[in-house]
């Protein structure tokens, strides 16, 4: 019995729908390694919005589109609805829009029959119909050509497809999730996306944090990946301290929970915080990066970050040296102890926790630990 796609074109079509459980395959991509809620969500006000309007939307059958930069989560989340909606027992079939190239989007999309090219030696079904009863994942769907921009929207239209080479109409019933890290409205504009086929996948849109406006959340994130690394590599590693989660706190994250991901799994394969903090680091402070956010960089500044990361390197070698003992660090240094407090504040190092120094010993009275260890 053929089933119709679902997506209503007024509020009052969003119902909840009911129906009984079918037996399928194992699902395209597994949705049983989620992370905890806890964790997935964290503590931000950010994450905590992104949870109250997910979960009123579960358990109906309303198209989600989910904004946010690349590596923010944005097919975690796609999962996690999945998981609690009422397509959980269906498959989530993802489509990585990026991937695949014009000509084959069709084919991959809706399937083909026996003989329908040269090469289909045997007829497969597309996407669609292995997301019968289940979501349908539409990752990084900005990057679809007009080409199949034009086929999709009159699939969403009419509910219908064909397989190529095929007459046989086909419908079928599925939850559309679609994903974009760049705003579609701009890419409207810019004639590269159709707004009659925005209108059909944002009917409910979700936009996730960035990592940086998420810090409070970086210590549990990273403990989590520590462990799931450890099972995965099958390898013990130590818990991350207090100056290594203060410091992960502190960066800027530009590849978001991708890099953190990286950084950690660094750390459990090498061992010393070195793993993290240069690579990670170094990742940021790049004459590369900095070309990327300007058109044009003085050679002058490519320079002075060549140099603040050298400096960084150094201190941070000879803290260690020196047990983190900061007037030894700067009598090993050669410097004076005032003179370290700066640079460390500069290069963006954070360290454990201190007292102050005492009145005239080289750091005003007003400065304390925290100022000293922490950048704006």
């Amino acid at each position: 019995m053929a089933c119709r796609v679902h997506l209503p074109l007024c509020q009052d079509h969003y119902r909840v729908m009911a129906f009984e459980k079918v037996d399928n395959h194992k699902n395209v991509d597994a949705i049983d390694d989620l992370p905890p809620d806890d964790v997935l969500f964290g503590l931000s006000p950010a994450l905590a919005l992104v949870r109250r309007r997910a979960d009123k939307i579960c358990q109906t059958d309303v198209p989600v589109l989910l904004c946010g930069e690349a590596g923010t989560g944005k097919e975690t989340v796609a999962r996690w609805i999945h998981s609690h909606s009422i397509y959980r027992s269906g498959q989530f079939v993802k489509v990585n829009c990026a991937a695949i190239p014009e000509s084959l989007f069709e084919s991959e999309l809706f399937g083909y029959e026996k003989g329908a090219f040269t090469g289909a030696h045997s007829s497969k079904p597309g996407r669609v119909e292995l997301a019968h009863r289940g979501t349908l994942f539409l990752d990084e769907i900005v990057n679809l050509g007009l080409s199949s921009q034009s086929k999709l929207l009159h699939f969403l239209q009419d509910g219908c497809f064909s397989r190529l080479g095929d007459e046989t109409e086909r419908t079928i019933n599925t939850r559309f999730i679609c994903s974009t890290n760049r705003e579609l409205d701009r890419e409207i504009k810019a004639g590269r996306f159709r707004a009659d086929l925005f209108y059909r996948i944002s009917v409910f849109q979700l936009r996730l944090p960035r990592l940086r406006e998420r810090r409070e959340d970086i210590p549990l994130l990273a403990e989590y990946l520590r462990t799931s690394y450890e099972k995965q590599f099958v390898k013990k590693s130590d818990p991350l301290n207090s100056e290594i989660l203060n410091f992960l706190q502190n960066l800027n994250w530009p590849g978001n929970m991708r890099e953190l991901s990286n950084a950690i799994a660094r750390y459990v394969l090498i061992g010393p915080e070195a793993a993290i903090i240069l690579n990670t680091h170094g990742r940021q402070t790049s004459a590369t990066d900095l070309s990327q956010e300007h058109e044009s960089i003085p050679l002058k500044r490519i320079a002075k970050e060549a140099i603040r990361e050298m400096e960084r390197k150094v201190i941070l070698e000879a803290l260690r040296d020196n047990q983190w003992n900061r007037r030894k660090t700067a009598k090993a240094l050669k410097i004076s102890y005032r003179t370290l407090i700066y640079k460390i504040r500069d290069s963006g190092l954070f360290l454990r926790a201190v007292q102050p120094a005492p009145v005239g010993q080289g750091v005003p009275a007003r400065t304390t630990a925290k100022s000293a260890y922490s950048a704006d």
